[in-house]
């Protein structure tokens, strides 16, 4: 296909009223914040996006909206998540019917299927929709994982066109890279501190959930590695790691979601039971930022 993953792409969060509604007047301007902050494309749905919790209506309503304020700016891509396959397919339908740009469909969770079952699972849902598909690899939260053999396989269906990798397993992510040398399908880093490392593979880009509040650092890594500025690339992923590392101040993706209300986006709670962070780590995030220069 023509369409080419690249750079990087905040996996965006889901701004929410404290009512636990999709908070509309937030998403417009956390759009706009991401786009003027230098981003390559806008990652709606995705497990930073809280999939898990949302309803078709409103899977349907934050797509348009954020389709409606990217204004074309940046391609927009949305995840398809579910268990089953017919979840996913389903999901992709209506992104379809959306016209967002392309889509990214995570392993199924909870259950634990064979390679062979994925291969099915995912070939089913590409066949399903004309979109371009990203596989999404997330073994940290799902408990399944695609090998490197099955994305091979994968890569020779016509609207696969790569990977995103969230595992932190490195050496996977170079072999998702080296078997599919000479294939139209690129791999995106999903690991924050691993940018740098996945461009010097001969990586795509990335999906960055820190990528929501820090998306100038986070595009630096790339734009800089890609003019050549390798040096300057490596900074930018140095100044980025501390925010990534604070993730474990809170049950994810509460410190996402705290950092931008620090910098003046009304991002709103998670869905329960993932609840707000203490006044202490909360203070220890607001040094965080601001040693980063981010508030």
């Amino acid at each position: 296909m023509n369409f080419k993953p690249s750079g990087v792409l905040p996996a965006m969060i889901t701004p929410l009223t404290r009512e636990g509604k999709v908070n509309e007047k937030a998403l417009r301007k956390l759009v706009d914040f991401l786009i003027d902050g230098g981003v390559h494309g806008i990652f709606a749905i995705g497990t930073t996006g809280e999939f898990y919790a949302l309803s078709d209506e409103e899977f349907r309503d934050v797509l348009i909206i954020t389709k409606e304020q990217a204004r074309g700016r940046v391609p927009v891509y949305a995840g398809a998540n579910h268990i089953t396959t017919r979840g996913s397919v389903k999901l992709a339908q209506i992104a379809e019917e959306v016209g967002v740009d392309a889509l990214s469909v995570l392993t199924p969770m909870f259950i634990s299927p064979s390679q062979d079952q994925l291969y099915t699972h995912f070939k089913t849902v590409a066949d399903s929709t004309r979109l371009p598909i990203l596989l999404y690899n997330n073994l940290p939260k799902t408990g399944v994982t695609i090998t490197s053999a099955t994305a091979v396989k994968l890569a020779e269906v016509k609207n696969i066109i790569g990977i995103k990798d969230s595992s932190g397993d490195m050496t996977l992510t170079a072999e998702y890279i080296r078997l599919t040398r000479g294939k139209d399908f690129h791999v995106m880093i999903g690991r924050d501190t691993l940018i740098h490392a996945c461009l010097c593979y001969g990586g795509a880009g990335a999906v960055a959930a820190c990528a929501n509040v820090a998306p100038r650092i986070c595009a630096d890594i790339y734009d800089k590695y890609r003019a050549g500025d390798i040096k300057g690339s490596l900074e930018a992923q140095f100044r980025l790691a501390p925010l990534r590392i604070a993730f474990t101040l809170g049950t994810f993706p509460t410190v996402i979601k705290e950092g931008l209300e620090m910098q003046g986006i009304e991002a709103g709670p998670c869905f329960d039971p993932v609840g707000p962070m203490s006044s202490e780590e909360r203070e220890q995030l607001r040094k965080i930022l601001s040693q980063m220069g981010l508030i």
